[in-house]
């Protein structure tokens, strides 16, 4: 209990503080002794006042003085110059009250340091002040001063104590939790010494070290191949394991995640039905079929290289149904956006054609629909041809476990002809029936998130993504987030180029907004506001995993270059593409091509046109520039002329990638096999004006003029050389058989003895190979 409270303010101006509230232990109003003529706080005994609300700290009591002796005593409030004016004008007196005087200033000061006006203490002006309700707590304005400086320093340790204590706990998690996963460690790609000492937890300079004292010489920011990386890993007791079930499992709780993020499904939405299938079997023409389109003749090469995406509407039960087809290529380059198909898709459409049956690309189809337990329709497409076996289809089909109207399934194998248009009303109908069975909802309500299936740089516009809508609705002028980008909607258009309002559930559209070009790939969301906007682009930004995929083909340190001691030749692109798809697809080929003796370096790459600023880094690099489905404008390929730079631009992606093997092969040095063609003896050697010659007899085969041949003295190999003249008699021959005597002559070596044996080889070129 506090016992008695005073209070002094002759000295604070009543008007200047009449708006001001001071109040003080509210839960001890019955203690409070009110003044005529109050001054400031005293306590008149030494305790400690307790916690009067949560809120407030704990105040410590100091017992200053006797009250009576101090009446006419003011809190000396005055700044520390005054003070010190003050003690040096009484310096005069004697010495004796100094030194009283200097005690007393001294003790006062003392005083003064430990009495804390921290933010809960408070002051009474008048009586009327004091609520008598303790709910009218809140009511009241407390003004107070700064809190001490050492309570200041106090929270300051302690809050660095706790950041400290954070960042323990949450290494050891770290630590515990990698402890928990073990030694297994997915090494498939090559990677930085900064990057594989993040993933094998040990420090750059052991690594760095470790490969230093094997003789290969690395710096932290070089990339290494794969075959290190592993040596290296081994070399800390890793376990390298194959990425295939994890990765297929990662996707799909990935894809999960995606569609099912939205927490109200209110409304029925369209199904998204991406088709899968081979190249060359049929799915664009199905599509066209479908929608009474010809989109076939518009393709170059007649093959798919981008995916896109289409809606078609179908009379099902009285109804009008709503379908969206993805179309993907079947080319194997384009595994990529077979995979965001896969991750965005409600439903699988599989073409297989009647005459081919399951190719590779149906097969890795497959994969995806089982490992993410996709419902699916499989269409055999191509029936009206003739010689075609539909059981052995369905037989390897099988093999896979689809089959056919399993009890208490819904997936169905059609026997379609695209090109005939038989039997396309009974796949649709399957597909319907197939959607209802899903039940598929979104909330139309929310702010609208999806995935960015396209995205590409327009000259006029500038960045266009091409965007799928899962959940809720987007709208022109919304806020939105792809990745480390935003941007404010500025227009939207639907897949047949007309202009949009909004873009609901299942929806593709083409978006103009984002501050630059986004990844393929990403998820997007819609947020309330540019400030929400750029926080969460700074928490993707800190997110985002330091992985480029120019550095898996850029110089990089392979085991086998340090074994043979040859330096690499490199070959320096600048690449450009018409969409980032194109432009993953490509450098994922890159990566299929062997590089153990050329390797690709990339300079740039980006979708977009072609511009000057690539011609002069071309030559300036000696870089040759590649070009994907892209216009090259005339004073682009003026300035490349003058400057004896070729642009090459390719509209099939296997011609592009036929180019660079071709390219490099050109830079492999030639190799040869050695065939024997056959065996002499040295029976005699002498000597004539231009050197020795050994007398031999063949043995088998025949010798052969400027042809090679090594020397063996008791079955041990002597000298490896070229025969420079060849005699038969006194007469210069090209050739001599078996059983005929002839004369030999090596420029370079003179030291024949009877009986040496002469091996003759011919040199055959090798096929060049990566």
């Amino acid at each position: 209990m506090i016992s008695k409270i005073l209070f002094i303010s002759q000295y604070f101006d009543l008007n200047f503080y009449q708006n001001i509230l001071y109040t003080c232990a509210l839960e001890f109003k019955k203690d409070i002794l009110l003044l005529n003529d109050p001054q400031i706080i005293y306590l008149t005994n030494q305790r400690n006042i307790i916690n009067i609300s949560s809120d407030q700290k704990v105040i410590q009591n100091r017992i200053l003085t006797d009250i009576r002796t101090k009446q006419n005593t003011v809190a000396d409030f005055s700044s520390k110059l005054e003070k010190k004016s003050k003690i040096s004008s009484k310096a005069e007196n004697k010495e004796y009250k100094n030194n009283i005087k200097r005690n007393k200033v001294k003790l006062r000061k003392k005083i003064r340091g430990q009495i804390n006006f921290n933010s809960d203490d408070i002051f009474l002006n008048n009586k009327d002040f004091i609520p008598d309700n303790p709910s009218e707590e809140n009511n009241i304005n407390i003004s107070l001063d700064k809190g001490s400086k050492i309570s200041k320093n106090r929270r300051k340790d302690k809050s660095q104590r706790n950041l400290a204590d954070t960042k323990t706990s949450n290494f050891l998690n770290l630590k515990q939790q990698k402890s928990i996963q073990g030694k297994n460690i997915i090494l498939n790609k090559p990677l930085t010494i900064k990057d594989l000492s993040k993933k094998l937890s040990v420090t750059e300079a052991s690594i760095i070290t470790w490969l230093f004292l094997k003789g290969i010489s690395v710096t932290i920011n070089q990339v290494v191949d794969t075959s290190i990386a592993i040596e290296v890993a081994k070399n800390y007791d890793f376990n390298i394991v194959d990425e295939d079930k994890e990765d297929s499992q990662s996707l799909s709780k990935n894809a999960n995640c995606t569609i099912e993020s939205g927490v109200l499904k209110t409304t029925r939405r369209a199904p998204i039905i991406t088709i899968f299938g081979h190249v060359d079997h049929g799915k664009t023409t199905l599509l066209d079929c479908i929608r009474k389109t010809n989109l076939v003749k518009t393709e170059v090469g007649g093959i798919t290289q981008s995916i896109r995406g289409y809606q078609v509407e179908f009379d099902y039960l009285s109804s009008k149904e709503k379908l969206v087809f993805l179309d993907t290529p079947g080319h194997e380059a384009f595994s990529g956006m077979r995979t965001r198909g896969a991750e965005v898709t409600d439903l699988a459409l599989l073409v297989v054609s009647a005459d081919d049956g399951l190719k590779q690309q149906s097969i890795e189809a497959i994969n995806y629909i089982l490992s993410r337990n996709i419902p699916y329709v499989v269409a055999i497409n191509k029936i009206d041809k003739k010689n075609i076996d539909l059981d052995r289809v369905k037989d390897q089909l099988a093999e896979y476990r689809l089959l056919d109207k399993i009890s208490g399934d819904d997936n169905e194998i059609v026997e379609v002809s695209a090109l005939k248009s038989i039997n396309i009303n009974a796949l649709l109908n399957a597909l319907c029936k197939l959607s209802q069975k899903q039940n598929l909802q979104a909330n139309y309500d929310t702010l609208a998130e999806g995935t960015v299936l396209e995205s590409y740089l327009d000259k006029k516009t500038g960045p266009v993504a091409n965007l799928l809508v899962q959940n809720g609705t987007l709208q022109k002028g919304d806020v939105i987030v792809a990745g480390a980008i935003y941007g404010k909607v500025k227009s939207l258009t639907n897949s047949c180029g007309n202009k949009i309002i909004t873009a609901k559930p299942s929806d593709i559209t083409n978006m103009w907004g984002f501050s630059s070009t986004p990844k393929t790939g990403l998820k997007f969301k819609v947020v309330q506001n540019e400030k929400c906007a750029k926080h969460l682009v700074n928490r993707n930004e800190n997110n985002t995993k330091s992985y480029n995929s120019l550095n898996l083909l850029n110089t990089r340190v392979t085991l086998d270059s340090y074994k043979s001691k040859s330096t690499l030749k490199t070959i320096n692109i600048i690449l450009k593409a018409n969409t980032q798809g194109s432009l993953e697809a490509i450098i994922n080929s890159f990566l299929t091509i062997p590089q153990e003796k050329v390797q690709l370096n990339i300079l740039a790459a980006d979708s977009g046109s072609i511009s000057n600023k690539d011609v002069e880094l071309a030559v300036a690099s000696q870089s040759i520039i590649l070009g994907f489905n892209i216009y090259v404008d005339s004073r682009t390929q003026n300035l490349a002329d003058k400057l004896n730079i070729k642009i090459n631009v390719f509209n099939i992606i296997y011609n592009l990638l036929d180019f660079v093997q071709d390219y490099m092969l050109n830079l492999v040095d030639l190799e040869y096999n050695k065939l024997f063609i056959g065996q002499a003896t040295v029976q005699t050697v002498f000597s004539v004006n231009k050197g020795i010659v050994a007398g031999c007899i063949v043995d088998s085969g025949k010798l052969k003029k400027k042809v090679s041949m090594n020397i063996y003295r008791n079955q041990v190999l002597l000298y490896s050389g070229i025969i420079d003249s060849l005699k038969r008699l006194k007469n210069d021959v090209e050739e001599v058989v078996v059983g005929n005597e002839c004369g030999v002559m090596c420029i370079n070596f003179h030291s024949w003895q009877r009986l040496d044996i002469i091996k003759v080889y011919e040199l055959v070129e090798k096929e060049k190979k990566l």
